[in-house]
């Protein structure tokens, strides 16, 4: 039963969504998109891909919605209150340690190329090893940090995006826009895995948000006008500021507008709040999948930021493609059981819900097999002399549901012949 004082309106939730979308990440994606397709094609893509997150948002969405519970409680039916812990703290914390080590990397980058600007020469793995030690320290002892952060950084960021559009859109590089030719070549299903891999944890994760929301049409209403237009317009203006200042690296186009250090700033700010969720969210995700206790909670951050400023160091950014589409392939799965399970097998009756006890196999064995299968395409592309398999980001989370859906009805059935029998 949900609390009227927790109870939340379609616009505050969409709000939250939409402001999760206006981040770095989101114009790495347009950076990623535009350096290999068209600029019509890479907003056909962001259309797509989040169309395909917010699908699968509002089923997530409505069900905590319906039960007024976080995700992890509601998974506890498909893969057991055990198994749900255990399996989503574990994608959520290779998720958000990959993210950090991302995060970190751009800020190393831009900070050598900063300095570099003033004739101040550091080495990008020094430079992304202090900007993550830095991160780290501030998410173990600084929450408050967390929150100066958010009202410093985002407005600012906001600002450089706008300042950097306009000003592509109104000068010569306008030009350059329109005769705009890809350096390279990725297909639309590629495109696809790139986008939904940036928000998939997002989508699966919606209820946590979305358990305060009065009813079902609040949770469509907040995920459709709070990502799609968010997510398109940060994917495009990350596309156009990559063409109009003719390089694929985004610290480079941050440090062309407006002045060096005002760009550089931005950016360093922007990672830096960013990167402080990664490292709160990741710990506490360490603790529930190592089973810690609660007071070891900083020594948990301190250990999941570490490990992302050793993926910083060794140029993780380097892999920003194919870590989204091993995202893409991991993370919805999870959904694909749930919506199995909740909308299909119980037509979306709450009453029907229960939460199990221990770990559901069932549940577990059809999320890990859609999973590995889904993956099996990114694992293939990264060895040349493999054949390579054809990316479809939605056919993990196809293959979860059939299998849980027809697992479900032979365990039903099994069921009821042996009550017959007795």
């Amino acid at each position: 039963m949900k609390n009227d004082n927790n109870v939340q309106s379609w616009y505050s939730l969409g709000i939250i969504w939409a402001g999760a979308m206006i981040c770095i990440p989101s114009l790495l994606v347009g950076n990623a998109l535009i350096t290999n397709m068209s600029l019509p094609k890479a907003l056909a893509v962001a259309f797509v891909g989040y169309a395909i997150v917010v699908f699968i948002m509002v089923l997530q969405g409505m069900q905590s919605s319906d039960l007024a519970k976080p995700t992890v409680h509601i998974a506890g039916q498909v893969f057991g209150k055990k198994g749900s812990r255990t399996i989503l703290s574990i994608i959520l914390s290779i998720a958000c340690l990959g993210w950090f080590g991302i995060q970190a990397n751009v800020c190393g980058v831009a900070l050598a190329n900063l300095l570099a600007a003033y004739n101040l020469t550091i080495p990008v793995p020094l430079a992304s090893l202090i900007s993550g030690l830095v991160m780290v320290v501030s998410a173990m002892y600084g929450m408050k940090v967390l929150r100066i952060l958010s009202y410093i950084a985002v407005p600012i960021l906001v600002i450089i995006c706008i300042y950097g559009l306009v000003q592509t859109l109104t000068g010569d590089q306008l030009q350059l826009i329109r005769n705009y030719q890809p350096q390279g070549t990725m297909s639309f299903m590629d495109g696809l895995a790139v986008t939904i891999g940036s928000f998939a944890l997002g989508a699966v994760i919606a209820g946590d948000y979305s358990q305060f929301s009065k009813k079902r049409s609040d949770v469509f209403k907040a995920a459709t006008l709070g990502i799609i237009p968010a997510g398109v317009l940060m994917i495009g203006v990350g596309a156009v500021l990559t063409i109009a200042y003719q390089t694929s690296d985004l610290t480079a186009v941050f440090l062309h507008i407006a002045t060096p250090f005002i760009g550089g700033v931005a950016l360093i700010l922007a990672t830096w709040k960013t990167n402080l969720v990664n490292a709160i969210s990741g710990g506490i995700a360490l603790i529930n999948v190592f089973d810690v206790a609660k007071n070891k909670e900083k020594i948990a951050i301190g250990v999941a930021g570490t490990i992302g400023t050793v993926l910083a160091v060794i140029g993780i950014l380097n892999y920003f493609t194919p870590i989204m589409s091993i995202l893409s392939a991991m993370i919805p799965p999870v959904a694909g059981v749930m919506i199995a399970s909740y909308w299909v097998i119980h037509k979306g009756n709450k009453t029907s819900w229960h939460e199990v006890e221990g770990v559901n196999r069932l549940g577990v064995f059809s999320w890990l097999v859609g999973a590995v299968i889904a993956c099996l395409p990114v694992f293939f592309s990264l060895f040349p002399e493999l054949p390579a398999l054809p990316n479809n980001p939605m056919i993990g989370i196809i293959i979860s549901f059939i299998l849980y859906y027809i697992g479900y009805r032979i365990s039903a059935q099994k069921t009821v012949v042996l009550e017959e029998q007795q």
